[in-house]
């Protein structure tokens, strides 16, 4: 059975085009442990992976708010206009005062639509 469409096109862009790419901006919160929004983290790798892959902003959403600590890791979800998901593990890579510095790195292989 051949199936193309364009949400796994999309998540194929993803997959192979963009890897592996840094983020950073300040969070919203407290300055003792600096915190990044869900939303924010969420916003900040669609609109990275748009511009790599030069395809509209893909639906990603993450879990909870990023911890502004070295080495500290958040899984988000990509979801296709087809409704097949890919993962996307988000890193913080450095913490300059209230910035916080993260990479992220999008699964190799999507998962099929629910």
């Amino acid at each position: 059975m051949k199936r193309s469409t364009a949400g796994c096109s999309v998540l194929t862009s993803v997959a192979v085009g963009a890897l592996l790419v840094g983020c950073s901006a300040s969070p919203d919160g407290e300055k003792s442990e600096p915190k990044m929004s869900a939303d924010k983290v969420s916003s900040l790798v669609a609109q990275k992976l748009a511009s790599t892959t030069g395809k509209p902003k893909p639906d990603i959403s993450c879990p909870k708010d990023l911890v502004g600590k070295v080495g500290t890791t958040m899984r988000c979800e990509l979801t296709a206009s087809d409704g097949s998901t890919l993962g996307v593990t988000v890193t913080v890579t450095s913490v300059d005062g209230d910035r916080i510095n993260f990479d992220f790195e999008a699964d190799p292989k999507a998962s099929p639509a629910r």
